[in-house]
């Protein structure tokens, strides 16, 4: 029998972003990662929100600067009605210093997040395997048995457990029901390719996503030399799939033309860990409750949806940062366990909406690029400029903005009118500089050099105006959540 503050099921992106934020709070967090790292694992396209807000909280933000990961700069798109692609820039909406974020190897990503969360304290167990809950009497859980690799059965009790296992959790079900979107049941296949070209700078680092009949293929640029390649289809190829991974994969990759241009000449990568094509089933669902009593779901064990817009791993860290800042708090005494868990709630879900919400827009493909943006700005009821309303959703900082970013200031402010500008003049959406040595990249550069330099992005500075209107704002440490100061100003008078 052992005991623990937090037990964390799952050592990927939301497993380590919760563990290490509980365990800064000063909490007793155990993780149980049934695997050892590094070890494969697909989602490699980040969104800003996740690099710059979550990556800052945790203290990993110059590690994955030095890790020479991929730049991505935003997305380019065969999509539509149009034949000929289009772009959009990060940098075309007021993102403060995060218009880029990286495309990386989960691998290695995902070890810095686990190895960061050891280095903060939490007692993390590689090739452990959670294997039931210990039920609670109020329909809950109180802890986990677990077993680590070849060993015994041990019995982990906690405060609260925080599934983050995956699609495949054993825990999801104290918390009702998954429910599957009927609208996205997808099969995805993909594998990995040498040599294969790249869109022209300064764009070689974007996602691409090209779209064919049945489906749509991503292209994910992860080295000079190494390329992730996807397809997304009905259910009804997946008879294709079943047959030959390999030959349905090089099939689809045919049939959408812009991939096929770039992998023009590129060999499929055959040994190692990148060697095998793989496949998942990419059926969108949520589960029918987000907690239980002594239990909270993140990540893929509380959602998934579609990857198109590389939402996955945002998801799974933001769900992260929302369940150590409700279960912080819970321990700590500083907001009620119901103020805390309907926070946790009500944000997640909200974002797992606005993403679904816009994905069912986005998959009509008798429209032209520029209505994609007004469909992003119909989503998020919002008067911003289209294009700015649809970057934002995409780069992750739809719900609480100023949860991720920081207001854009002199130089970020420069760089987004010559963006703009750009645009008016060449009537195409997030035109950027054609070289790279140009005068505007060094407004770039320092915007960045600031960047780092800058406070947590995930800290709230002083932000009193919660999400919703009788909801919680983060504490300044982004470690927990607090009751605004104007209720409780009201309250006092009161």
């Amino acid at each position: 029998m052992e005991e623990a503050d937090v037990v964390v099921v799952g050592g990927g992106p939301a497993g380590s972003t919760v563990a290490t934020l509980v365990a800064k709070a000063g909490h007793r967090v155990i993780l149980l990662e049934k695997e050892f790292h590094p070890r494969h694992s697909v989602g490699e396209s980040l969104l800003p929100a996740t690099i710059h807000g979550v990556c800052r909280l945790l203290g990993v933000w110059d590690q994955l600067h030095d890790a020479g990961f991929v730049r991505k700069r935003g997305g380019t798109f065969r999509w539509g009605k149009q034949e000929e692609p289009w772009t959009f820039s990060f940098a075309m909406a007021t993102l403060g210093n995060a218009d880029y974020a990286f495309q990386v190897e989960r691998a290695r990503f995902d070890e810095i997040l686990l190895r960061n969360a050891q280095a903060n304290g939490v007692d993390v167990r590689e090739g452990w395997r959670a294997l039931e809950g210990i039920p609670s009497e109020d329909g809950g859980l109180r802890g986990v048995i677990a077993r680590a690799h070849e060993g015994e059965k041990v019995s982990i009790r906690a405060r609260f457990v925080i599934d983050a296992s995956g699609n495949s959790s054993r825990f999801a079900s104290y918390a009702g029901k998954r429910i599957y979107s009927e609208f996205f049941r997808n099969v995805a296949v993909y594998g990995y390719y040498s040599g294969a070209k790249r869109v022209d700078p300064p764009n070689s680092g974007n996602i691409v996503t090209s779209a064919f009949r049945d489906g749509w293929c991503w292209f994910i640029p992860l080295s000079d030399e190494l390329t992730s390649i996807g397809a997304v289809v009905d259910r009804r190829r997946a008879g294709a799939i079943a047959k030959d991974r390999v030959a349905a994969l090089e099939s689809f990759a045919q049939e959408a033309p812009l991939v096929r241009d770039l992998l023009s000449g590129a060999k499929r990568v055959t040994d190692g860990m990148y060697g095998e094509v793989r496949t998942r089933k990419d059926w969108s669902y949520s589960n029918e409750q987000l907690h239980a009593p002594g239990l909270l779901l993140i990540g893929d064990a509380a959602c998934f949806i579609d990857p198109v817009f590389s939402s996955g791993v945002h998801l799974a860290t933001y769900g992260g940062v929302l369940a150590a800042r409700t279960v912080n708090s819970i321990l700590r005494g500083t907001v009620t366990s119901e103020q805390a868990l309907s926070e946790f709630d009500r944000r997640y879900r909200r974002e797992f909406g606005l993403f679904y919400d816009f994905l069912v827009a986005f998959y009509d493909m008798e429209q032209e690029w520029d209505a994609y943006y007004w469909k992003a700005r119909k989503v998020l009821a919002t008067d911003e400029q289209a294009n700015h309303a649809f970057v934002r959703l995409v780069a992750g900082g739809a719900s609480a903005s100023s949860d991720f970013f920081e207001k854009r200031g002199t130089v970020g402010a420069a760089f987004a009118d010559m963006v703009q500008q750009a645009a008016d003049r060449d009537g195409e959406a997030g035109k950027l500089p054609e070289s790279t040595d140009s005068d505007d990249y060094d407004i770039v550069r320092v915007n960045r050099e600031r960047g780092r330099e800058g406070r947590s992005l995930m800290t709230e500075d002083g932000n009193d105006t919660p999400l919703f209107d009788d909801g919680l704002v983060p504490a300044a440490d982004g470690l927990s959540w607090r009751i605004p100061d104007a209720r409780v100003a009201h309250a006092s008078s009161g």
